[in-house]
């Protein structure tokens, strides 16, 4: 009997480590961040952390379109790259953010970078060559026609 093939919604994007892998590492972070902290003779000074951005991703099905939505708030349009294949769709994207304010008193710079990438499987066999996106608001839209194929598979459950 052929095995069947399963498809998973989301790839993964790291394996996780160990639990007392990732503690130690978070020590060792928190040591070259604060390293008089843990001795108790500095209260704990807070450093800029790196953002991490990873964007809510909602995949679902709707008449004879898949629809991917992404919300990329403070992100732009010129900064995201969309990756599809038969099966597959990649987002990526960067934001970067400078603020300046310069006053008679004070000088304040800030800037925050982030990136971020996410694969998923497709539920259903899609026409990656007509796919649309749009991007407005910060949500990115894309929608790709299901095959005929997947069309015709689709059947009604009746509930008992």
């Amino acid at each position: 009997m052929p095995r069947k093939r399963t498809k998973e919604l989301v790839k993964a994007e790291h394996a996780g480590a160990p639990s007392v892998l990732v503690d130690m590492e978070n020590w060792f972070e928190d040591f070259f961040r604060r390293p008089l902290s843990l001795w108790g003779g500095f209260p704990r000074l807070k450093f800029p952390v790196t953002e991490e951005l990873m964007p809510s991703v909602d995949i679902f099905e709707e008449k004879d379109d898949v629809v991917v939505k992404a919300e990329l708030p403070g992100i732009k349009k010129e900064d995201l790259d969309i990756t599809l294949t038969d099966d597959t769709i990649s987002i990526s994207g960067e934001k970067k953010k400078e603020e300046e304010v310069s006053k008679k008193n004070y000088h304040r710079w800030e800037c925050s970078y982030g990136s971020f990438s996410r694969s998923f499987t497709l539920p259903a066999e899609v026409q990656s060559d007509k796919a649309k996106a749009q991007f407005k608001d910060g949500v990115l839209e894309i929608r790709i026609p299901k095959t005929e194929e997947a069309v015709k598979k689709e059947k009604k459950v009746k509930i008992e």
